[in-house]
């Protein structure tokens, strides 16, 4: 099975290389990962006691970022890399990061490649979030002495680990990972099941996170001006399902306001076309505010609001839940005590089901359901309220997972 995953890593790399002729995200990858053992030897030197974090994308970087700053704090002296497989988050992390000292692409999973970087790292200690395992990368960080960790760690059925052919991989994860970090008892169960006893439950990071975030000051100019004194629903991280519930809603005549911020801003010149009656937040100046708030819809054409922006929402629609690239960051709305709501494609995200078990969120199999049930809310204050204090008190509850998993690393 070894010779098997490591083709199956030689024809990854050929995918990446065609691919980069024809997609712009493959590009971006495969030039990327060309720098990255260059980028370590000039900032990693022998004497460095290093700290690895690896993310596969912007989702894991902010669920793993609360043990990597309390990390930090208790050992100043380490120097901090962060890898990721994909493109975006690789992209948002050196756009906002303040932590790492090098952030780079993870090479492809080829053995003479990823030996050569983990050597250049020599990392004290290496963690990854959620479950992105690399055979190779394990195999090497062991040859290293490395202290291997899983953070926020999620097993479920339907992985390969759980296969007849899989179990050559668990063999690799018994040796060489110090303890899983589990998100549930569910996933703790699972992991024992196969025999990856190495492991506690300490629930997830992305409530520290989110819990972080809620704590910051959360003003986003402009926004108070444009919602004025009515209803705002928030539409955040929308794909084309989301943002036909949007319109639905306006062809209600609701008098209510709209933010709209897509998962992807290439699809800004898709809702200017969609809602021509829209602004977009770029726009907004000093200057046009009291006109520019005369629109029921604003656009977020830039990145790095989202988060902000639920705290001003009554009624939160995340996106992504309509289809199977899956559910976006629910936690980010829920944090600030609001209504959740999405499709029901999200069976990685075990806490969308427990939200809707309290009563904070609910879910749709398509998108007419989601819109009559925006238009019932609009003009239910009670069960607003009953939903937004229900699923604050849901991220409030949670356990302090990074201070548990830090506690046992330093052990």
């Amino acid at each position: 099975m070894k010779i098997l995953y490591n083709i199956f890593v030689f024809l990854l790399s050929i995918i990446f290389r065609i691919g980069s002729f024809f997609n712009s995200k493959l590009k971006k990858g495969y030039l990327g990962r060309k720098d990255s053992l260059k980028l370590i030897l000039g900032k990693i030197y022998e004497k460095d006691n290093v700290i690895w974090m690896h993310a596969a994308s912007l989702g894991e970087y902010e669920q793993g970022l609360p043990v990597l700053e309390k990390l930090k704090e208790k050992l100043p002296n380490y120097k901090i890399v962060i890898t990721f497989f994909s493109p975006s988050g690789y992209e948002n992390c050196v756009k906002k990061n303040t932590i790492a000292d090098v952030i780079c692409y993870l090479p492809l999973d080829n053995r003479k490649q990823i030996s050569q970087f983990v050597k250049a790292v020599r990392p004290a200690m290496f963690f990854t979030v959620k479950y992105e395992y690399w055979y190779n990368l394990l195999a090497e960080l062991k040859s290293v002495n490395c202290k291997t960790f899983v953070v926020s760690a999620l097993f479920y059925p339907k992985q390969v680990f759980f296969k007849p052919y899989g179990k050559w991989f668990v063999k690799q994860l018994q040796q060489n990972i110090d303890c899983f970090f589990h998100q549930n008892e569910k996933s703790f169960l699972l992991a024992q099941k196969i025999g990856l006893s190495k492991g506690i439950i300490t629930g997830d990071t992305r409530f520290d996170r989110v819990k972080q975030i809620k704590n910051n000051d959360n003003f986003v100019e402009f926004v108070s001006d444009f919602k004025m004194n009515k209803k705002l629903i928030v539409f955040g991280s929308s794909w084309e399902a989301e943002e036909n519930i949007a319109k639905n809603i306006l062809q209600n005549n609701l008098d209510c306001k709209i933010i709209i911020a897509p998962h992807d801003l290439k699809r800004v010149s898709v809702l200017i076309n969609k809602f021509p009656q829209a602004v977009l937040y770029s726009g907004f100046n000093n200057d046009n505010a009291s006109v520019f708030c005369q629109s029921p819809v604003l656009i977020i054409d830039c990145i790095g609001l989202l988060s902000k922006i639920y705290a001003y929402a009554n009624i939160s629609v995340v996106g992504g839940g309509f289809h199977d690239k899956g559910l976006h960051n629910i936690l980010e709305a829920a944090v600030f005590g609001k209504p959740v709501l999405f499709g029901n494609h999200y069976k990685k995200n075990p806490e969308a089901d427990a939200l809707i078990g309290i009563g904070g969120a609910k879910s749709f199999s398509n998108e007419g359901e989601l819109s009559d049930f925006v238009i019932q809310l609009y003009s239910n204050n009670k069960l607003i309220d009953e939903m937004s204090n229900k699923s604050q008190l849901f991220v409030e509850k949670q356990p302090n997972s990074t201070a548990i998993i830090v506690e046992e690393i330093m052990r």
